[in-house]
């Protein structure tokens, strides 16, 4: 599997573990995440494959997300996992 399968495939499992909220909320989740978990080159692999030849290996729901972030940038946190603490703060997540 090539990374950009792999990607795709990553992205893909993210929007159906969200897929739970409703196709929206999914999108918007999925973007969220990717812009949260993702480093810079993972979300540049992934974003070249909405332009390039394999679109089709992406669902339409982690290809709206992808669409969604490069346009307009990370959304608010959509989940716990992703409301990150301030410096001196406790109750949010302590991932990353």
């Amino acid at each position: 599997m090539s990374t950009e399968q792999r990607l795709a495939y990553m992205a893909d499992q993210i929007a159906r573990n969200f897929a739970a909220l409703g196709h929206e909320r999914a999108i918007t989740a999925t973007a969220d995440h990717i812009a949260s978990f993702w480093d810079p080159r993972m979300k540049r692999l992934a974003f070249a494959l909405l332009d390039g030849e394999r679109p089709s290996w992406l669902t339409t729901a982690a290809a709206s997300a992808l669409h969604l972030l490069r346009s307009r940038g990370a959304p608010p946190p959509q989940t716990p996992a992703t409301e990150f603490n301030h410096a001196g703060e406790i109750g949010h997540s302590d991932a990353g």
